[in-house]
Order: structure tokens, then C-alpha cells, then sequence
């Protein structure tokens, strides 16, 4: 006897929850949603919920599965381009179009997937590379790269994708078709003017030499907690086993988790800080700057000693401390839009919107954490070249010296 296929007052009822779980998800992160908060949201008792979803990781799974379709929906939009760079545009106009679409409620938002990984669900995890991979499709011209560049620069992609969800809502929707148009040029372009030279400068040290210090010890686990499972999988408990203490070791040197956090926050925030004022001392035009603080801040991110916060942390953070968090973010890109307008007068840097040039470069850096995902080999040695460059030089540049 075959099975009984569900009816569509059913799949009505399911999709409603998976709809207002994607907010809730979006807000709270994995570890942070539960099935009371949407049951709420959907005016039911969470037996209600229960009865579609076994538990809020099978509704986590659900949210992120109609996500990686609404993607793999875009990135077929783009196959239908002749070449990489017409591939790649009609991918980005579509995926605008539809944030567009969300903006005005005319559809559903998209989730997050700033800490899929805290799921570790293998049938998430397949469709999430298989998703990678598809697009990888729409970046490879054929151009004789190798697989290391080729998996960086759709991991960069994917990663300016998803965080112009964040930063195009302080815009007006109307204005997403515009915005379109020059992110596609950055993205395939890149930044550098005719006569920019690839010659990042090195800078000192952004932080103290990894140490063992309680203090630095407790940053550093929290920080990579966060960055793998958004402020809710980042528990005391987790902290603390990290590094095989006690709770009471936690207390004894931090008042509450989110003095940990604040300061994990504003460590990241004085070495971005630190980073642009050294470069800005040193450097001969305003390109030379940024890639000089892009370099310095992705190879240190990539190289162990103390872990940088990502800035899709903010998503999961407790929303009374969210406010103070993005003006600090603010700040940071301000001072890119400054440095990248600098470059436009000095003629290294052609000409693009600022802002826009901005959220960008702060896209790629935070993506730096996850390069390795999808480039075992990439170290701090090797990321300027295989990471940093392309996103500057533009995503389908062959790579060949500038300058």
C-alpha cells in the first residue's frame, strides 16, 4: 500500500512555520531559535509546531533547504548568460530583483546563512556544496585557473552575496536596481585603477603575540565559538570546556557572557582601527592603503594566532546590544569610503560608489574566516594572492601583474 501523500491544508501549515521560522532564524541564529518563539509568531502552542517538526533543528534544516533553493533559482538565471561575466551579472540582477521583492513584501525573506555550520546536518551540507558548485560553474571561463583559485573567488562571490542582504537595507528599495549595476562591475572589475600596482605594504603587528594570559585566553575561545556558532552556541559552558576550565573560572575573571562579548567585539574593532591608521601613514595612494589593510587583516585572520570576530557575529547578538555594535561597523566602513575616495582622486582607484566599494571590501574580509572550507591549503602566506588580489583586480581578472 503506497504512503498516504500529505494533504495541502498540510504543506499550508508547514511552509507557514518554515516562513516565520526564517525570522526567527535570522534574528536569533540556530542555537538561539526555538519552537515556542515561532509557535508564538504563528499564534500556536508549540505542540503545534511539534507535530511538523520534530525538533528545531529539523525546522532549522527545512528553513535552510528552501533557502539553498531560492539561491540555486538565481544561479540558474545566470546560466543562461554566454560567458562568465554576463553569467555572473544576470546572476546578481536577479538576486537583487528579489531583494528588491523582499524589501517591498512582495516575498518571503531569505535565510541567514551566516552559521549553517552550527546545524551540521549532512543533507544542509550537501545542498550547500552543491550550490557551490553551481555557481562555481558561472566564475570559471576556462581562464586556466586552478582549483585553489577557482573554489576563492565563488567563495568570495557567494560571501558579497549574502552580506548585501545586510548592508542594501539601509537603502531604499527602489534603489536595488541601481545598486545592482555597480556591485556587478566591482565584483567582475574589481577596484584598481589602469595604473594601480599590486605592491600591499606590510604592517606591525595589530595585536599582542598569541599568549596565555586568562584574559587573551577566554577572548580567543570566545571568539572562535562565535564565529563557528553565533552568540547563543557561544555559552559559558562551551567557552569553559574550550579551555578545560570551570564556570566558576569563567565568573571569576568576567562579570557576564556579554562583557565577553563586548570585549571580543571591540578587540576586532582596534585592530581594524589600527590597521587603517598605519596604512594611511605609510602608503603612497589610497589603493595602496586598502589593499594594504585588506592584506593585513585577512592574513592575520588566517594565520592562528588570535582569530579576528567575524562582523555576521552581530546577526545572533542580543538586540539590546546590537545598536552600539553597528555604529561601531558604521565607523569601520566610513573609513574604507574615505580611503576609497582617496584613491578615485589620486587616480589609483577608478571610479565606484564608495559606500557600495565599502560594505564590500568589509564583506570579503569578514568571509576570510570560512576561506578555508573551501581551500584547505590557503595560509596566511598565500591568501593575499589566491583572495585579497582578486577582489580587487576583479573576480574574472587573469591574475597577471598590474603596474
Amino acid at each position: 500500500m503506497s504512503e498516504r501523500q500529505p494533504t495541502r491544508r498540510f504543506e499550508n501549515r508547514r511552509n507557514a512555520i518554515v516562513s516565520c521560522a526564517v525570522g526567527v532564524l535570522n534574528r536569533r541564529g540556530v542555537r538561539g531559535m526555538t519552537l515556542g518563539e515561532v509557535a508564538s509568531g504563528l499564534g500556536l502552542v508549540p505542540t503545534g509546531v511539534i507535530y511538523y517538526f520534530r525538533n528545531k533543528e529539523e525546522l532549522a534544516q527545512a528553513c535552510f533547504l528552501k533557502g539553498v533553493a531560492e539561491y540555486e533559482a538565481y544561479v540558474a538565471a545566470g546560466e543562461a548568460g554566454t560567458g562568465p561575466r554576463e553569467r555572473v551579472a544576470l546572476f546578481l540582477r536577479t538576486y537583487f530583483e528579489a531583494l528588491r521583492r523582499i524589501a517591498e513584501g512582495a516575498q518571503e525573506p531569505l535565510p541567514v546563512f551566516n552559521d549553517v555550520r552550527a546545524l551540521n546536518a549532512p543533507v544542509v551540507n550537501e545542498a550547500y556544496v552543491a550550490l557551490f558548485r553551481r555557481l562555481r560553474g558561472l566564475v570559471d571561463g576556462r581562464q586556466g585557473w586552478s582549483r585553489p583559485q577557482l573554489n576563492a573567488r565563488t567563495h568570495l562571490l557567494l560571501s558579497e552575496v549574502f552580506w548585501a542582504a545586510a548592508w542594501l537595507r539601509r537603502r531604499d528599495a527602489e534603489d536595488y536596481p541601481g545598486v545592482a549595476p555597480r556591485m556587478i562591475g566591482m565584483v567582475c572589475e574589481g577596484l584598481a585603477g589602469e595604473k594601480a600596482a599590486w605592491a600591499p605594504l606590510a604592517l606591525p603587528c595589530l595585536m599582542a603575540e598569541r599568549s596565555d594570559h586568562p584574559a587573551e585566553m577566554f577572548l580567543r575561545a570566545a571568539t572562535e565559538l562565535m564565529n563557528e556558532e553565533g552568540y547563543v552556541g557561544a555559552s559559558v559552558e562551551k567557552i569553559s570546556a574550550r579551555l578545560n576550565v570551570t564556570k566558576g573560572a569563567f565568573y571569576h575573571h568576567h562579570d557576564t557572557k556579554d562583557d565577553l562579548v563586548l570585549a571580543c567585539f571591540d578587540r576586532t574593532f582596534q585592530a581594524m582601527r589600527l590597521a587603517i591608521r598605519q596604512a594611511e601613514a605609510v602608503a603612497t595612494s589610497g589603493y595602496q592603503a586598502l589593499i594594504s589593510v585588506a592584506c593585513a587583516l585577512v592574513e592575520f585572520q588566517m594565520s592562528g594566532n588570535s582569530p579576528l570576530l567575524r562582523t555576521t557575529a552581530l546577526s545572533s547578538a542580543p538586540e539590546a546590544m546590537q545598536p552600539q555594535l553597528l555604529d561601531q561597523f558604521d565607523r569601520i566602513s566610513y573609513r574604507f569610503a574615505s580611503m576609497i575616495s582617496d584613491g578615485i582622486a589620486d587616480g589609483s582607484i577608478r571610479p565606484v560608489e564608495a559606500n557600495v566599494a565599502a560594505q564590500m571590501i568589509s564583506g570579503m574580509i569578514n568571509a576570510a574566516a570560512d576561506l578555508r572550507f573551501w581551500v584547505p591549503s590557503a595560509s596566511a602566506e598565500t591568501v593575499a594572492e589566491l583572495y585579497v588580489r582578486p577582489f580587487f583586480e576583479g573576480l574574472l581578472s587573469q591574475g597577471a601583474p598590474r603596474g
